[in-house]
């Protein structure tokens, strides 16, 4: 069956618009971001590491303010359900990366970022499958709350020396021990509904 050029004009125009707004760009915005942090190996000593870390979390909190103003002024679109954990998984696995290459991982705490990574690629690999069914599956209560463990995590451990007299190195370790556990179940939670068909359609 031909579609129209009505329509295909029609469907072009609807994918600029859900494209170019404003929380798609902030989104895109902390995508394109995500590269600085490659930067750590040549600026890790404390004034670096703390500058690095507070500007992770700055830029990780832009995630709020583009659902915020998706929600509020109705612009909330599939591209958007789509490109938002993508930019928060960028910038949460190059953050380990980088961690992991400059040392700062012990161990004990290296199959913990495997199991987030691990996790992390294949919920991105469920979405993908989802989409192609034209399904969108839209980040969860629970995937919000590893999120910002994850970032608390990431923050502390970027920051690395100690901070207002805490142990920002040993509090990450923590939070991460609680991050890796919230990412599990939430990935499970994903998988499990997914497959019962218990996940969004397309938006209107």
């Amino acid at each position: 069956m031909q579609i129209s050029a009505e329509k295909t004009a029609n469907l072009s125009r609807d994918m600029a618009e859900s494209l170019w707004n404003l929380p798609n760009f902030i989104t895109m915005v902390r995508i394109g971001l995500s590269p600085f942090l490659f930067a750590l190996p040549w600026y890790h000593g404390r004034w670096w590491s703390t500058l690095i870390g507070l500007a992770f979390l700055v830029v990780s909190l832009t995630d709020i303010l583009d659902g915020y103003l998706a929600r509020s002024y109705g612009l909330e679109s599939r591209l958007g359900k789509l490109l938002d954990p993508l930019a928060d998984k960028l910038l949460v696995m190059t953050a380990f990366v980088m961690l992991i290459a400059v040392g700062r991982m012990p161990f004990w705490s290296l199959p913990l970022v495997v199991a987030i990574l691990g996790r992390e690629l294949a919920v991105s690999g469920l979405r993908g499958a989802a989409s192609s069914q034209g399904v969108v599956i839209a980040a969860s209560p629970l995937g919000k709350w590893k999120t910002g463990f994850q970032i608390a995590a990431l923050t502390a451990l970027l920051i690395h020396w100690p901070l207002l007299g805490l142990p920002a190195h040993e509090i990450g370790l923590a939070l991460l021990v609680i991050a890796t556990a919230l990412t599990l179940i939430s990935g499970w939670a994903y998988l499990r509904d997914y497959l019962r068909g218990d996940v969004a359609g397309p938006p209107a």
